[in-house]
């Protein structure tokens, strides 16, 4: 992941696979601010899940989604606006 500095950034997910042992990944770029275009890659573990989340929720459903991006001790959280 790019180091950001801590914060808190508004971006919109660009890209999101599953890798062979079936963890999400996803792309944001920011949207907003002095790292506008920066593009960070999230583990699933980075990603904020809502309580009505199942677990066959189709991940690809986030393509295009904007949310908020928190840095806070280098440790990124996504947390979708839509969710």
């Amino acid at each position: 992941m790019t180091m950001l500095p801590d914060g808190t950034y508004d971006v919109i997910v660009v890209d999101a696979e599953k890798d062979d042992d079936g963890d999400l990944h996803i792309e944001v770029t920011i949207s907003l601010g002095h790292h506008v275009g920066d593009v960070i890659r999230l583990r699933e573990r980075h990603i904020e899940r809502g309580r009505d989340t199942s677990a066959d929720e189709d991940d690809f459903a986030l393509l295009g989604i904007p949310g908020t991006l928190r840095v806070r001790g280098g440790e990124p959280t996504f947390r979708p606006e839509t969710r």
